[in-house]
């Protein structure tokens, strides 16, 4: 029996893509949301000149002209869209303005949409690598209180000799 609703978190990366092929090939869902969270670029160059200790630029937006992360992530959406059709899953698009963090994004949505399970790719990473550096999938699993599917990248064929 199909689930209703199935909330797949797709960034475009290759374990992203991974994740949507074994969500369509193990799961079946009347409806499929594909979502992309973004964070537009005033915070991103924010964010990241804190990091650095540099003095912030001016920053001043244009409305009329469209933010480069929210266009970006519409292409990525579409592709992970295109891609869950492929895997026959009846996806829906959806992109969400990060305003925290990206795990929380999809944490939140997948509340605002009562979905009946997530889906993420994992990055795989493990000893110092994982310790310094934060995973979503992680996250999500630790925070979203609902099943949750996390597919881990695939072996490195030069692994396997």
């Amino acid at each position: 029996m199909p689930c209703d609703l199935m909330l797949i978190a797709y960034d475009g990366s290759e374990n992203a893509r991974r994740a949507v092929e074994y969500a369509g090939r193990f799961l079946t869902a009347n409806r499929a949301v594909v979502l992309t969270a973004w964070e537009p670029m005033v915070r991103q160059a924010a964010r990241l000149s804190g990091i650095s200790g540099v003095m912030q630029p001016e920053w001043v937006t244009d409305d009329e002209i469209e933010d480069v992360a929210f266009a970006d992530a519409k292409a990525i959406n579409a592709e992970g869209v295109k891609l869950a059709g492929l895997a026959g899953l009846n996806p829906e698009a959806r992109t969400v303005e990060c305003t925290t963090t990206i795990w929380n994004a999809i944490v939140d949505v997948a509340d605002e949409l009562n979905v009946d399970i997530v889906v993420a790719g994992t990055r795989g990473a493990t000893g110092i690598r994982a310790l310094l550096h934060s995973s979503v999938a992680d996250a999500v699993l630790k925070h979203c209180h609902r099943p949750v599917l996390l597919v881990p990248p695939g072996r490195d064929p030069k692994d396997e000799r």
